[in-house]
């Protein structure tokens, strides 16, 4: 089953394939179609009761496969309100097309004909909520009329994930769903038939831009603070990661660093809030503040990047997350502690395919073939009971009980520092999004951010990235 939010990504990532709405659209009339020929046969009338979405584009689409049929268009609003453009274009076809049609701009005009099928074409999977004026009407209606119903995705009014409805929806007899079941449609008492509409299985499992669809700093993130600990033998990687994380929807971003390495880290970017701790590494004295620090504004930490692994610093790690309970993204040095720790904290780790084999999960021979191995990343990650996100060429991404794959990125990603920009996208991520989207996003953003400087060849630097990170996520999911 998918739900509607993700069958509107699916459709993104499908036309990102090269498959385009328009031809998604085409084959969902068809199958509309071909649902009023099961229940009804040639010169029956039939009614088409149109939205101004996809989803009315949809039934224009199925009108014009029903010539056999004495069909007609009534279309909820005036044209010219029409939502898309590729249900513009298939309303004007039906016009040139000389099929019967209307356009009801007030519902109390509203007459159904009389007919054998009414196809509900008013809303679709997106809208939710109780019908207004004149889908309430319309539905009115449709429910009154002694007629065969086939609703378009889901019947207008009715949730498609839950199945319920907020005041009056749509009865229908049968629903035509696309490319699979919706969650709230098994409950219905309605015939349904799923129809395979050519969308690409690698619009699912492949990371897409419509996975980025929507991505807001709102969900209650309008304080998003991430929180970079890190820094020691390194001060450019806890540099990176923290403004990745400005730039990927965090408002604050802040540092804890040791104090030998504070200076030099808040040298990068005036846009740090860096805050020393004494000694010139992370050790197990400085766990306690730092927990409490990150707790008590509710931070999404990244944990790891410039720490190094001398023992007192791996104990460190470990510790703070066996205190921690918020949400963690966990980098580089502090990897190898997470298998060993028990945790409440919800933790995002990113291991590359070295990192990833020193944690206990798969042993990969090269970067091309990670890939290859994502039913085995899914079952480490599924023992594990954290999200992991196994950065090469191809990125695997699994919750143990999901997996995608993120092929965005160039060859120029090889140089030192993406991962920890990476990191630092995950955690600006978290903080209004689940673990595993925030994953799939953040993996997806940063390979985009380096294809859209593919100007710079191998002469990329992770720095580059921080510029077109907003780029890559919000630049170009502007509908």
């Amino acid at each position: 089953m998918i739900s509607a939010d993700r069958m509107a990504q699916v459709d993104a990532n499908a036309a990102a394939l090269g498959v385009p709405r328009k031809q998604l659209m085409e084959s969902s009339g068809n199958a509309v179609a071909r649902e009023v020929r099961a229940v009804a046969d040639p010169g029956a009338r039939v009614a088409v009761v149109a939205g101004r979405g996809n989803n009315g584009g949809d039934a224009f689409v199925a009108a014009r496969f029903l010539d056999e049929y004495d069909a007609s268009v009534h279309l909820l609003g005036r044209a010219e309100t029409i939502a898309t453009d590729i249900a513009r274009e298939n309303w004007a076809a039906l016009q040139q097309g000389e099929y019967v049609t209307e356009e009801v701009g007030d519902s109390r005009e509203f007459d159904l004909p009389d007919c054998d099928v009414i196809v509900d074409a008013m809303l679709g999977t997106g809208v939710t909520g109780a019908l207004r004026e004149p889908e309430a009407t319309a539905a009115e209606r449709i429910n009154d009329a002694e007629a065969t119903v086939v609703a378009v995705d889901v019947p207008s009014g009715v949730n498609a994930d839950t199945g319920d409805a907020e005041g009056i929806a749509v009865a229908a007899d049968r629903v035509v769903t696309f490319h699979d079941a919706k969650p709230g449609l098994g409950s219905l008492d309605a015939e349904v038939t799923v129809a395979d509409i050519g969308i690409p299985a690698a619009a699912e499992r492949l990371v897409g831009p419509g996975d980025l669809l929507p991505v807001r700093r709102g969900n209650g993130a309008e304080d998003a603070r991430a929180y970079v600990v890190g820094g020691g033998p390194y001060t450019g990687a806890p540099a990176l990661a923290a403004q990745a994380a400005l730039r990927t929807g965090a408002n604050l971003s802040f540092v804890a660093a040791p104090e030998t390495v504070a200076p030099q880290i808040q040298g990068y970017a005036e846009d740090l809030i860096v805050q020393a701790y004494a000694g010139d590494r992370l050790e197990p004295e400085q766990v306690s503040d730092l927990v409490d620090t990150a707790e008590s504004y509710d931070d999404v930490v990244v944990l790891g990047p410039g720490l190094g692994n001398a023992d007192e610093t791996l104990e460190a790690a470990e510790r703070f997350l066996a205190a921690f309970s918020g949400r963690a993204v966990v980098d580089a040095d502090a990897l190898p502690v997470v298998p060993e720790v028990e945790t409440d904290a919800t933790l995002v780790c990113t291991p590359n395919r070295k990192e990833l084999a020193k944690m206990g999960g798969p042993e990969v021979e090269s970067a091309d073939a990670l890939r290859d191995h994502a039913d085995e990343i899914e079952a480490f990650a599924d023992d594990l009971g954290h999200v992991v996100l196994a950065k090469a060429e191809d990125d695997v991404i699994s919750d143990g009980e999901r997996t995608r794959v993120s092929t965005a990125g160039t060859s120029g990603m090889t140089v030192g520092g993406t991962g920890d920009t990476l990191a630092g996208a995950v955690a600006g991520l978290l903080a209004a999004h689940d673990p595993f989207q925030s994953a799939c996003m953040a993996a997806y953003a940063n390979g985009r951010a380096a294809e859209l400087l593919d100007d710079r060849h191998d002469g990329l630097l992770a720095s580059d990235l921080l510029d077109a990170l907003p780029r890559a996520v919000w630049g170009e999911n502007d509908e």
